[in-house]
């Protein structure tokens, strides 16, 4: 007998099934493709924990990256885990982050240095002194998801015996039961982990939720010039979207000031994020546009706005190799929701774009209460 049913093999079900697995429990994940192609995959690879506000994110993040420590020991991947770079580019950039290190990071643990001066010059040789400083997140760790998510499938089927169905698209769902492209199948409780898919499963309790779906432009380059970048990069940008700085008076003065002098970037979501993969290369994004449907179309002048804004940062050009869409779940009333739909039946779903930071730890939390509930 099943005890678990998950749909979804996105960074979401994979953190169920591990989480009930390692419990002991017989666990079956469904997948529509044949491999995941969704969010888990399409995205940078960063597990910030400096990013996230203060309170239940912050801890989660935090749990969560010990989770990744394992997993990548466990099941063989590459995890980057000696933290990233955010980069103030300027004065009130720079104020923001002396801003954060003086209040925020030590009232909430947040582990971070600030590097300037002769620290600042010793990174990558001095390829990054143009900037005014850098604040290096500790606890930051990142991977290369295409490679990171199939090798923890492949940890959870030979290690952790969870059966994955891949190519296969659950079609409907009752207590107990999930009814397959490959046939029915019957379990304790089922978890739907479903991504931006609010249409195919449990449509009106999603719809209640008024989600929406965040569309990115995300490229991948290479550098035409020499950097073993090790360190996830990012910018004072990004202090306006996330929530470890954005009601700081300096984020919203920062806002101010892109507003006046730089409104297309605040118009398309644009903050930079660079990521290393192990291979020499560099992804590079991001773009963030909102609706009830992800346009196909990508626009030519944002993907140059995130070249030139790399360009800078890097202090040097690259050359780009490959471009695609990410997209993930948005809107809702938080960053995620666990539904209880029915008795045996719930569903997991993130409305940010954090789901590799805290998926993992927010998995644990989901199982060990439905346990808990059916007992």
């Amino acid at each position: 007998m099943t005890d678990l049913l998950i749909v979804g093999a996105g960074i979401l079900g994979l953190s169920h099934a591990y989480a009930a697995a390692r419990r002991g429990l017989k666990v079956r994940v469904f997948e529509r493709s044949a491999t995941p192609l969704g969010a888990s995959v399409r995205n940078f690879g960063q597990a910030l924990v400096t990013g996230q506000p203060p309170g239940q994110m912050l801890e989660l993040a935090k749990a969560s990256s010990g989770i990744w420590k394992h997993w990548a020991q466990q099941a063989g991947f590459e995890l980057k885990a000696n933290g990233s770079l955010l980069f103030a580019r300027t004065a009130l950039e720079l104020e923001l982050l002396e801003a954060f290190c003086a209040e925020r990071a030590p009232q909430h643990d947040y582990q971070v240095q600030l590097l300037s001066g002769a620290d600042l010059n010793d990174l990558y040789g001095g390829q990054f002194r143009h900037h005014r400083a850098a604040l290096r997140g500790l606890q930051d760790q990142q991977l290369y998801s295409r490679e990171a998510l199939p090798s923890l499938i492949r940890f959870l089927q030979q290690v952790l015996d969870v059966q994955f169905h891949f190519s296969t698209l659950v079609r409907g769902i009752e207590p107990g039961r999930v009814s397959t492209t490959a046939g029915d199948f019957n379990a304790k409780q089922v978890v739907v982990c479903s991504g931006h898919d609010y249409q195919t499963l449990l449509a009106e309790p999603i719809a209640a939720l008024q989600p929406q779906i965040c569309r990115l432009q995300m490229l991948r380059a290479r550098p035409r010039f020499k950097l073993d970048l090790q360190h996830a990069l990012l910018t004072g940008l990004s202090c306006v979207h996330y929530g470890a700085f954005a009601d700081l008076a300096q984020a919203q003065a920062l806002k101010a000031q892109l507003q006046a002098n730089s409104p297309h970037l605040l118009e398309h979501g644009i903050h930079l994020l660079i990521s290393p993969t192990p291979h020499g290369e560099l992804i590079i994004g991001d773009s963030h546009a909102y609706g009830s449907d992800a346009s196909p179309f990508n626009a030519e002048q944002v993907d140059n706005w995130m070249i030139e804004l790399a360009e800078h940062t890097l202090g040097g050009r690259i050359a780009v190799v490959e471009r695609w869409q990410g997209v993930y779940g948005s809107g809702g009333p938080g960053p995620f929701s666990l539904l209880q739909v029915a008795p045996g039946i719930s569903a997991a779903l993130m409305h940010s774009g954090v789901g590799m930071s805290v998926g993992p730890a927010l998995a644990e939390q989901h199982i060990a209460r439905l346990l808990e509930e059916s007992n």
